[in-house]
């Protein structure tokens, strides 16, 4: 089944109604999927394993202006989900992130994705492409794609103050290294995140492959809307990682705007389930 989550004017929503929207949607309407294989774990003869799934959930939600009210709409991990964002945007590609060991669900002895103590990727490792990060030190190095130098996201900052209005502001997470997964190892949920000004409101639209309505959701969301509010503070600062660049006054007029959000698969695992239901019930 798909999913629309809205108001029946079609305004934006809350991002707790948004989020309660969605999880009833599974709840009630989600068909039984088997995908045949979770991070690397075959599901064959593991019923637990086994999904409650809808696909194209999709919802437009109000983007909070402030940190305090984005915690209190979105319940995220905390204090890991803010740890786990700022490490994020630090500028430096670390894998894995020190965050790692405060995560709810992390079972550092089971887990079968990590080789050689490292994922096959991390956010800041897609957020921060151009260096790599060894024995305590950071080296920026310019890997090239097919033409050009990689770009990260203070490239998508610099478009954004050069065409406050562009329509190319778009930041991947989903590399072409990840395609077809042939590397065996895990790829990224998200696909990417896209920035548009319009009527001083900052919109972003967040499109992301797979979604686990336990583990992950309300996280994602809170990280993806924490984001908008980071990219909206650099663009208001007249500094890049401590270097001048140009401000223009326009940003300290420019509020949040929405997320448009759309997860191909949202869904929960069956030995999940009866977690999901409590957590949702207190």
């Amino acid at each position: 089944m798909t999913a629309w989550v809205e108001h029946n004017t079609g305004e934006a929503l809350y991002p707790h109604e948004a989020i309660e929207g969605a999880l009833h949607a599974l709840l009630d309407h989600g068909s039984e999927v088997d995908a045949g294989h979770w991070q690397g774990y075959p599901t064959e003869g593991k019923p637990d394993l086994l999904t409650k799934e809808i696909i194209n959930l999709t919802f437009t939600a109000q983007i909070p202006e402030t940190i305090d009210q984005l915690q209190s709409e979105t319940k995220p991990n905390l204090p890991w989900a803010e740890v786990e964002f700022l490490e994020r945007v630090g500028r430096v590609p670390r894998n894995p992130h020190a965050s790692l060991a405060q995560w709810p669900h992390w079972r550092e002895q089971s887990d079968s994705t990590m080789h050689n103590g490292m994922f096959s990727h991390t956010y800041s490792e897609r957020f921060w492409p151009r260096g790599t990060y060894a024995d305590g030190t950071y080296t920026k190095e310019p890997p090239l794609g097919m033409r050009y130098r990689w770009g990260d996201l203070d490239d998508v900052l610099d478009l954004v103050r050069e065409h406050p209005y562009t329509r190319q502001a778009t930041f991947p997470i989903f590399f072409p290294e990840d395609t077809g997964a042939r590397h065996g190892g895990r790829i990224p949920c998200t696909l990417h995140y896209h920035f548009l000004l319009r009527q001083n409101r900052l919109h972003m639209w967040y499109p992301i492959r797979s979604c686990d309505a336990y583990r992950h959701f309300r996280d994602d969301v809170y990280m993806a809307m924490r984001l908008n509010q980071w990219v909206l503070d650099e663009l208001r600062s007249d500094t890049v990682d401590g270097d001048p660049v140009l401000s223009h006054p326009m940003w300290e007029h420019v509020k949040p705007g929405v997320l448009c959000f759309t997860a191909y698969s949202f869904h929960v695992h069956m030995g999940d389930l009866a977690h999901l239901l409590r957590a949702e019930a207190s």
